[in-house]
């Protein structure tokens, strides 16, 4: 069965009502780093099993202690790697790549048997894309879908 898993980074302590309307039809959400507020979390964990790793802006918060700085995990079959700089993914482990930090979406699988993505942000954006989260959809370990989502610039309730 197809699981639809919801890519997000860089929120910075804003879950815009346009990004939760999204989230509400994911099985997991994975977020990439500065989410910046222990409210989102638990906001997120309310919507969908969610992973979590800590961004640059995300050190002086105290989260719980299974947030850490990469993770690794195994999910529809697929194993996932999750940081918040791309440099310090590991590619020749193959499998799905999530980063953040730049604010940039881009979505890559240039590379057999290896995606990777940065969702950019809802909150922050810094492309002329906007607001953006990325969407992938798994399937006995294969990526059916991948792709950014583009959100309601009026959303974030501030000009960008």
């Amino acid at each position: 069965m197809a699981k639809q898993v919801a890519v997000v980074s860089d929120t910075h302590g804003f879950l815009s009502k346009d990004l939760l309307k999204h989230l509400q039809h994911a099985d997991l959400i994975v977020h990439a780093g500065d989410i910046c507020s222990s409210e989102d979390i638990k906001t997120l964990e309310n919507i969908a099993l969610l992973k979590l790793c800590l961004g640059n802006n995300d050190y002086g918060f105290s989260f719980a202690p299974q947030v850490k700085k990469n993770l690794h995990f195994i999910y529809g079959g697929l194993l996932w790697q999750v940081c918040h700089y791309r440099e310090r993914l590991m590619p020749q482990l193959g499998g799905i790549e999530i980063c953040g930090h730049t604010h940039k979406p881009f979505i890559d699988q240039s590379k057999k048997r290896l995606l990777v993505m940065n969702p950019g942000s809802p909150t922050f954006p810094r492309a002329e894309d906007g607001p953006t989260m990325g969407w992938i959809v798994v399937d006995s370990g294969e990526v059916q879908d991948a792709k950014i989502i583009h959100l309601d610039p009026a959303s974030i309730g501030f000009s960008w």
